[in-house]
């Protein structure tokens, strides 16, 4: 199948696309500004309560007839715009490829290699966001603003946090072996010849063991940006750290050993310099750095607050005060001790952390609506991802049955190649929802291949269901359709047989925001729709039920701008605690309870409304191969950014063999 790496099949459609949106472009900006000026947000409503002098509602009075002037002017060129656009929709394609073109950063094919020495398996980790970056005024509905600005932000912290060194740390104590924190802010510093200090700010977690592999990135900006770059170990590198933290009864800790066969590695340092892309700063609150603002990996506040301490009877042992033995070592790793969890009945590490995972494999997101901002976070995501399939969908009334202003707002990053790609349209939107042409991309890439020259395959699906409450049948109708399609695609893309296996599939995962949760009872039709036979959700116990470990996804878009959640490292502590949780995550309605959120101290149904999924399946995988879930984990990274919280999750597809 042919990737389609421009919009339009000739460059004659394109230049004339660009020119009936260059005519259309003025009147939908105007519009827009003029539309997002009367409907403001929480911050900005609270700024406007400390101006005595009604210094913007002077604004508003002032600029408002000039904004109807202008957008009257520009109507009969939108028309003569319109009028060229609409019939060329059909002649468009239905997304676009982006690959690096930059080939000193690309490590895609080196990928492929690692698969012949991971030898007993390897694991892959997946992401999925819902980033709400629709025009502006219609974004300030779920009360976040200023969308180009967000959307950079966004790229910006979501490759910092996967690019990040991925560090595991065991601990070894006869008294104790909690640990509250182990989400790390910490960034490889260049050292001369092979020596690298890791800067191991540590933030809390629920699980013992912070496992992940592959942390070779195209980190491009940083590379480049970097001209003393001689000692700086290469982004495509392998970067794995593993920590040991053997204690003794009197508290005193053992000598630090270094594996001095791969370098040398220690547990604290000097702060990371910020880097010269990532020194520009948004005037939005959404990305002003705070106090404890870990979301952006290189300031320096961003571990400061939840140092390790290992507490051993009476006494407490401070990070500066401990040796402890570093490893620095490949990522394609096994299990090497049994984690201890929470909830020891879970066979997996799960997790609320404030960055996403380090060396994150796949990204989905949905609500990329807006084109200019799908432009800057591609850019950004780039840095990271290799792949990056964006602008999917159909516009007008081509491929659907009513007329489409905006696309589906899906966004696919990937590490490793892609080799088919497909869309499809829901037919059956109703409402606001039915003017995007919201749908369901399917991927298809390659993640190694065996030492007989076959391909190892995955399969990727991300979709956005129907949003409107209330709207049940539309939604099981648009999830009767996505099994069709996935199967149909399946099928299309298969290039082997049970008797000459070409390609081994080693992975199906299906990610989205679904807009129903799994405690409602006015979602009962879609918790018990037959999807959820074929594909796992990790969250799940069954209909009706999740694990108790499970929190929302959906933020009460009311307080994404209070001091306790602003930044991903509160809005961390906020959702570890049940009260927090109540005060700040959207729960199933409830005919006794009042909308509002904020306060509430009655016992609910669940953690919260979890609508974004990441689910899996083992069926139509390689017979031999077993697929688990090795992490799962809520996301806060984006705090201030988005009215979701983000999910990724890892998977260990073990091959049975012995190591090489």
């Amino acid at each position: 199948m042919v990737l389609y790496t421009s919009p339009f099949p000739n460059s004659f459609l394109s230049v004339l696309h660009s020119f009936s949106w260059g005519l259309i472009f003025p009147c939908y900006w105007l519009a827009d500004r003029l539309v997002g000026s009367f409907v403001p947000t929480t911050y900005e409503k609270r700024q406007r309560a400390d101006d005595p002098c009604y210094f913007h509602a002077l604004c508003i009075i002032i600029t408002t007839p000039i904004y109807l002037a202008l957008l009257v002017a520009s109507l009969p060129f939108a028309l003569i715009g319109f009028v060229l656009w609409s019939p060329l929709q059909s002649a468009r394609r239905p997304y676009i490829y982006s690959r690096l073109k930059d080939k000193n950063h690309a490590n895609g094919a080196t990928l492929l290699t690692e698969w012949k020495a991971a030898g007993s398996g390897k694991s892959f980790c997946f992401g999925s966001a819902n980033v709400c970056l629709l025009p502006d005024s219609l974004a300030r509905f779920n009360n976040v603003f200023n969308t180009q600005a967000r959307a950079k932000e966004i790229g910006r912290r979501i490759r910092n946090g996967a690019s990040r060194p991925q560090i595991k740390i065991y601990i070894d104590s006869p008294t104790n072996t909690s640990i509250s924190a182990a989400s790390f802010s910490s960034l490889v510093s260049p050292q001369s010849g092979d020596n690298r200090t890791v800067n191991a700010g540590i933030k809390r977690t629920t699980s013992m063991e912070y496992k992940g592999d592959n942390c070779g990135s195209n980190n491009g900006e940083e590379n480049r940006e970097d001209k003393g770059g001689s000692g700086e170990p290469h982004e495509g590198e392998e970067n794995t750290c593993i920590v040991r933290i053997n204690g003794e009864e009197n508290g005193h800790m053992s000598d630090t050993e270094t594996d001095t066969g791969n370098g040398q590695a220690h547990a604290s340092g000097p702060a990371e310099p910020p880097l010269e892309g990532d020194a520009e700063i948004s005037k939005t609150p959404n990305h002003k750095p705070k106090e404890g603002d870990s979301g952006s990996l290189d300031s320096y506040s961003a571990s400061r607050e939840s140092l390790v301490k290992v507490r051993v009877g009476d006494g407490t042992v401070d990070q500066s005060t401990v040796n402890n033995k570093l490893l620095y070592k490949a990522s394609i790793m096994k299990k090497t001790s049994v984690r201890k969890k929470k909830h020891t009945d879970e066979t997996f590490d799960h997790e609320i952390s404030a960055f996403f995972p380090a060396n994150l494999d796949f990204l989905c997101l949905q609500e990329v609506f807006d084109k200019r901002a799908a432009e800057k976070l591609k850019e950004q995501l780039h840095h990271y991802f290799e792949y990056i399939v964006y602008d999917v969908g159909v516009y007008s009334c081509h491929g659907c049955c009513s007329f489409k202003f905006v696309n589906s707002g899906l966004l696919f990053a990937s590490r490793y190649p892609v080799m088919d790609a497909a869309y499809h349209c829901y037919p059956n939107g109703r409402g606001m929802d039915s003017l995007a042409s919201k749908g369901a991309l399917f991927l298809k890439v390659q993640v190694g291949s065996t030492p007989q020259d076959q391909r190892i395959v995955g399969y990727i699906s991300c979709t956005h269901l129907q949003a409107i409450a209330g709207d049940t049948t539309v939604r099981c109708e648009q999830l009767d359709m996505l099994q069709d399609w996935l199967s149909e695609f399946r099928k299309s893309t298969s290039s082997s047989s049970t008797a000459n296996p070409e390609e081994l599939v080693a992975f199906d995962v299906l990610c989205g925001d679904l807009n129903f949760d799994n405690c409602s009872s006015e979602d009962k039709l879609e918790q018990q729709h037959s999807l959820f036979t074929h594909y796992k959700d990790p969250c799940r116990v069954g209909p009706g039920e999740d694990k108790p470990w499970a929190i929302g996804t959906l933020l009460d878009p009311e307080g994404l701008y209070d001091d306790e959640v602003c930044t991903p490292d509160n809005l961390q502590k906020v959702l570890e605690s049940e009260e927090g949780r109540k005060g700040y995550l959207v729960y199933p309605t409830s005919k006794n309870h009042s909308s509002s959120q904020k306060g509430r101290k009655a016992s609910l149904k669940g953690n919260g409304r979890r609508i974004d999924y990441m689910l899996y399946t083992e069926e139509g995988l390689y017979l031999e191969w077993k697929v688990e879930v090795e992490e799962f984990s809520f996301i806060t990274q984006l705090a201030g950014l988005t009215d979701h919280l983000p999910v990724a999750m890892r998977l260990m597809v073990s091959t049975g063999e012995d190591d090489p």
